[in-house]
């Protein structure tokens, strides 16, 4: 007997047929997938961490290159030296550090730790020491809001407070606009900048008004905004001193002035 195709009962089986046999392949695709996804994650973090501290495969005039995947965690291994979690991080910056190393630190969700910093309660914050030209360098991962979501990345800085390399990405801020935080000419002018103000810790402002086009100035505590991306850039300035009030007890173990 033919099927009647006009009937709305076929199209009801079909439609059910076709969501269950979609939905199994897009779930048997997940499981398949899912060790890949979690390497690919790794490696990007990785990356990050690396460029942040000035290991990548930049030239004077290239864009962001990192390091390639088939070998970034080998490099990662022979340049980040030791791991640590800051325990116990709590509102309070007055309080003395508590370091445990921990060689998976790197895969502690940071934005889920400074939620519950925030809320008062107990955080386990991410600490990276590497080596860069026989220096011992501490990259510090960050996370912020930026005009449309989220924002992040990671700051190295010396013994002096200066900053070695960052690294800045985003979640959906504005193509040629505030997406640009990720770009290198943006990037790049961090570095050198101190994030003390004497004694006290201040951070790097993103300024309208810093009059610096090619950051000669490196005592300002400040780099040139992207025009057109006010909120954006404001939203990085607020990540970094987040991050310096989080990590302040451990910065001060670590200064030299």
């Amino acid at each position: 007997m033919a099927i009647d195709t006009d009937k709305n009962g076929y199209t009801m089986l079909f439609s059910i047929a076709m969501v269950v046999v979609v939905g199994s392949l897009l779930a048997f695709l997940a499981s398949s997938l899912s060790e890949r996804i979690k390497e690919n994650e790794r490696f990007e973090k990785q990356q990050n961490i690396l460029y942040a501290m000035g290991v990548n495969e930049n030239t004077p005039d290239s864009g962001v290159n990192f390091i390639p995947t088939d070998v970034v965690e080998e490099k990662f291994t022979e340049r980040i030296k030791k791991q640590y979690v800051l325990v116990g991080a709590e509102k309070n910056t007055a309080a003395p550090a508590n370091v445990e190393e921990d060689d998976q630190a790197f895969l502690i969700d940071v934005r889920k730790q400074l939620a519950a910093l925030k809320k008062g309660e107990e955080a386990r914050l991410p600490i990276f020491v590497g080596e860069k030209e026989g220096e011992e360098v501490y990259v510090l991962p960050m996370y912020g809001k930026g005009l449309w979501d989220a924002i992040w990345g990671f700051v190295s800085v010396d013994k002096n407070m200066i900053i070695q390399g960052v690294y800045f990405d985003h979640k959906q801020e504005t193509a040629g606009l505030g997406a640009n935080i990720k770009m290198r000419f943006f990037m790049d002018d961090f570095i050198g900048e101190s994030l003390l103000d004497g004694n006290s810790y201040r951070g790097v402002e993103v300024s309208k008004t810093n009059n610096d086009p090619l950051n000669e100035d490196k005592e300002d505590n400040a780099v040139d905004a992207i025009a057109g991306a006010t909120i954006t850039g404001n939203g990085v300035s607020n990540m970094i001193k987040e991050t310096l009030r989080a990590y302040k007890p451990y910065l001060e173990t670590i200064r030299t002035n």
